[in-house]
């Protein structure tokens, strides 16, 4: 499902969405991806399309420290969960971005999801959020992770 996340990023990035879900299944199946890989991609992006800033309490941006239950860290994994608290105390994501990146990766379903991962999951909430996403940002998301070592 991963491959198809970083398909869609590349191939509709400047168009600024990736088309419906009917339309999009097509699409994916013309370019080669598994049916099941499929299904799930679609049935993810629909949960990542249904993400609103209005879902949240506006003083959710304002609170204190964040406290993760037992699920969201067998989920997402210390390394993905230092990530999002670096990011957030950077301030390149807001609280309500960080509750979005957990919702997706929870929603997954999958545990202790690898760094490369939870990053991609960031960028696909920030793209489905923000009309513009800083260059910057979108290198660093898509940087693996490993890469980023100094030798």
């Amino acid at each position: 499902m991963f491959d198809i996340l970083i398909y869609l990023f590349e191939s509709y990035f400047d168009a600024g969405s990736y088309p419906d879900a009917d339309k999009l299944a097509v699409k994916l199946s013309a370019a080669g991806f598994e049916e099941e890989d499929i299904t799930q991609a679609v049935v993810w992006l629909s949960g990542l399309r249904q993400l609103s800033l209005a879902d949240y309490p506006a003083s959710i941006n304002h609170s204190g420290s964040r406290c993760y239950a037992e699920l969201e860290r067998q989920r997402i994994g210390l390394e993905g969960l230092r990530f999002i608290s670096f990011w957030e105390h950077s301030k390149m994501i807001l609280p309500v971005e960080r509750e979005m990146i957990i919702d997706r990766a929870v929603a997954l379903g999958r545990e202790n999801l690898s760094l490369d991962k939870v990053k991609l999951i960031a960028l696909m909430v920030l793209w489905n959020q923000h009309d513009d996403l800083d260059p910057m940002i979108i290198e660093d998301l898509l940087t693996p992770s490993d890469s980023a070592q100094l030798h």
